[in-house]
């Protein structure tokens, strides 16, 4: 799962830290001595005494190249192998996708079936919220990673989520935040309903029908779904957050049957995409389904469906606290990229030169005169240091009033930082053109006839336009102790204490914070994760009445004022 981005990251021979390369007799050609030298450069900076990472190069269904480097558990210094099971998060929920269209055309269910007939408690909203509209993110329903977050459950920290906590909150959402397949709003949410709809069906235990209907069928004997986080997976990667420069071990993700929670390894990643190559198992059909994207999207079940530079690609990434996966896979090809790691420390393009160095020569050369996105520029200059003086800045999502891109300079690298999030690199492609790798998204910088720079655009799932915030030109703040008080979400069952702290409105939690909130205009303010927005509401009087909290995924969460701060 990604909580991120709509979405982190002694002296031993490489030889002894890292899997030999292999190239398999049946793939289609052989790596050369050449591209094995520089897959071993691409992954040299996560050699040594560090978390580390696979990667696996797939033709015709087999191997064409994998390379394991650095350490699957730091504790105990067992090195990490090709073979290694790592958790590859969302990655995995093409997995949960691929068993619903099964069912689905074993008639066992339909995605057209109403959530309700499953969960006949969950609210009744004006529109059905299908399956279908679950597995593709368009459901309406709060994200619960998020919005546990929001209730001082510490998603960072490792904290205990039971599954039945987070539908227990599914059930005291009081309205859809949009209406069912109007919006696209990635979310774990349909997909941990999901995998308790497939026991309810299947009458097996989630993990135990993916093992017997999918994997095993497949070949695919060293990949399992991790019921929780407590359950061991034997020879398992351990995850790694970096802090202030030193590692530290980061526990899995609760509640992510479905979402996530899928441990695997490249060979048999090979074997999956052997199978999206023809549907031998699941047929044709089956294939049909996963790979067509919702209307108005480019996600089909549990898979993004999207063409690059002139291919077809189907692709998913992944994260847990302290992983992170990529893969992407072309089907008019037969091949594929996987990189699976227990950090999120990727070098910068690697990505990028993977797949250059796998099937380079079949992509199309990007057309003269636009950068390197593949979008139209009125200048296709190279990318100079100088350019990114006009750039940097605070860029507001249109689309998601609240979330901010962070655009500035880290030394010699050029930054990133989402409201509430991690910084990131951003990686130079042309003149305004700059790619976020670890998320596969990039960034296109709007450049007006006088040299001014009013907005960007995020490419992520669709076009997604933010315009340049102007600190000078914010409205002055109200009196800002018209907001301190106590505020109560039934929603959330949880209390948020607003005070001053030094001409400052601070909001306060038992489990979090303190958070200062910054004005943005009127009664709006802005703080970070895991509470982006805060807009408060007034009465006819003028009285400040509440709250409305939210943090992307999760948006307009009530919070009625219980109590003012006593004079």
């Amino acid at each position: 799962m990604v909580v991120r981005w709509f979405t982190g990251f002694g002296l031993l021979a490489l030889a002894v830290l890292a899997a030999p390369l292999s190239a398999d007799p049946r793939s289609a050609g052989s790596i050369t001595v050449d591209q094995k030298a520089r897959l071993a450069e691409l992954l040299a900076p996560m050699e040594g005494d560090r978390p580390g990472a696979v990667v696996g190069l797939v033709r015709d269904g087999d191997l064409w190249a994998v390379h394991a480097v650095g350490q699957a558990d730091l504790s105990f210094g067992v090195p990490f192998e090709v073979d290694t099971p790592t958790n590859i998060g969302s990655t995995g929920k093409q997995f949960t996708g691929y068993a619903l269209a099964r069912l689905h055309e074993q008639g066992r269910l339909s995605l057209d079936d109403d959530i309700r007939t499953y969960f006949p408690d969950l609210p009744e909203f004006d529109e059905v919220v299908t399956l279908h509209h679950l597995v593709t993110h368009t459901s309406g329903y709060r994200e619960f990673l998020n919005t546990l977050g929001m209730a001082g459950v510490r998603i960072e920290k490792g904290d205990w989520i039971d599954p039945d906590e987070a539908i227990a909150l599914i059930r005291r959402q009081p309205a859809l935040q949009n209406a069912p397949g109007a919006e696209w709003n990635y979310n774990n949410t349909g997909y941990l309903l999901l995998a308790r709809v497939i026991e309810q069906v299947t009458e097996m235990p989630f993990a135990d029908w993916m093992a017997t209907d999918v994997f095993e069928p497949l070949g695919m004997n060293d990949t399992r779904v991790r019921p929780a986080p407590d359950v061991i997976v034997a020879r398992a990667a351990r995850g790694y957050s970096k802090d202030d420069e030193h590692w530290r071990e980061a526990r899995d993700l609760g509640g992510a049957m479905g979402a996530g929670a899928v441990y695997t390894t490249a060979p048999d990643m090979a074997r999956w995409m052997a199978e999206l190559g023809g549907f031998e198992h699941g047929g044709p059909a089956v294939g049909e389904l996963l790979t067509t994207a919702f209307e108005g999207t480019t996600y089909g079940l549990g898979l993004m469906v999207e063409e690059f530079r002139g291919q077809r690609r189907w692709q998913h990434g992944g994260g847990d606290l302290g992983h992170l996966s990529a893969f992407y896979y072309y089907p008019d090809l037969d091949a594929g990229v996987m990189v699976f790691a227990n950090h999120h420390e990727l070098p910068p393009r690697l990505v990028s030169e993977l797949t250059e160095l796998l099937i380079g020569e079949h992509l199309e050369p990007l057309p003269e005169g636009a950068d390197a996105g593949g979008l139209p520029a009125e200048a296709d200059a190279p990318f100079e240091d100088a350019f990114f003086d006009a750039y940097v800045g605070r860029y507001e999502l249109e689309a998601a009033p609240g979330f901010v891109l962070r655009v500035f300079r880290d030394g010699d690298r050029y930054m990133t930082q989402a409201t509430g999030q991690s910084a990131i690199e951003l990686i130079p492609q042309a003149a305004r053109s700059f790619a976020i790798e670890v998320v596969d998204a990039r960034i296109v910088f709007e450049v007006d006839e006088d040299g001014e720079v009013p907005a960007l655009t995020l490419f992520q799932n669709g076009e997604h336009r933010a315009l340049r915030l102007d600190d000078g030109e914010m409205a002055p703040p109200p009196d800002l102790a018209d907001f301190t008080g106590r505020y109560f979400s039934a929603e959330l069952e949880t209390f948020y204490e607003l005070e001053m702290d030094n001409d400052e409105l601070v909001l306060r939690h038992r489990r979090f914070g303190p958070l200062t909130l910054e004005h943005k205009q009127d009664d709006a303010f802005q703080a970070v994760f895991p509470l982006t927005t805060v807009d408060f509401v007034r009465d006819d009087n003028g009285r400040v009445t509440g709250l409305k909290a939210g943090n992307q995924r999760t948006r307009d969460v009530w919070f009625e004022r219980v109590a003012p701060v006593p004079d």
